[in-house]
């Protein structure tokens, strides 16, 4: 008998179909618009997903918004500013977290953020992180980065030395 020609796994149960994401928040659920350290793979992903969040799509906010590298740490955070007008869409990750667990999710989150609301590209409007006035002074816009990601990886990237001709 060969695995790959049964319905079943390795044990003989009956596996499950497979549920593709599906972009909507389903109506015992709150959709999240998370920019940072909470996205796929970062540090505090895991706070989402022990709540059972689950990912719906990859987004960008509308140009209307900027990306600030907040002091303290770690891990490592960013902030999001909705400004009258931007230049960049910030990209990031829109999440369904069931209702039961959003109070417990937002009792975590620390200032400067908060729960307010995020304009994204396509129009809609979703909760998401927005940090303070107060935090946006102390920190480093970093929205030509084009998002939280496109920075860390800027940080990681392996730098070049030039090496001149003088010191030859």
């Amino acid at each position: 008998m060969q695995l790959e020609d049964t319905p079943t796994g390795a044990t003989g149960w009956a596996r499950p179909p497979a549920q593709p994401p599906s972009g909507d928040a389903g109506p015992e659920e709150l959709a999240i618009f998370v920019c940072g350290a909470h996205m796929s793979g970062m540090a505090l992903n895991g706070e989402l997903a022990s709540l059972g969040a689950r990912f719906l799509r990859s987004c960008r906010t509308a140009p209307s918004c900027k990306l600030y590298a907040l002091a303290g740490g770690p891990p490592q955070r960013p902030g999001l500013s909705c400004q009258a007008q931007g230049d960049r869409a910030i990209a990031g990750e829109l999440r369904a977290l069931p209702l039961p667990a959003v109070g417990r999710f937002l009792a975590g989150i620390t200032a400067p953020t908060g729960p307010g609301t995020a304009a994204l590209q396509e129009g809609s409007e979703e909760v998401g992180f927005i940090c303070e006035p107060i935090g946006v002074e102390s920190s480093t816009d970093v929205s030509g980065h084009g998002g939280w990601r496109g920075l860390l990886d800027q940080l990681a990237a392996p730098r070049r030395m030039t090496v001149s001709a003088a010191s030859k």
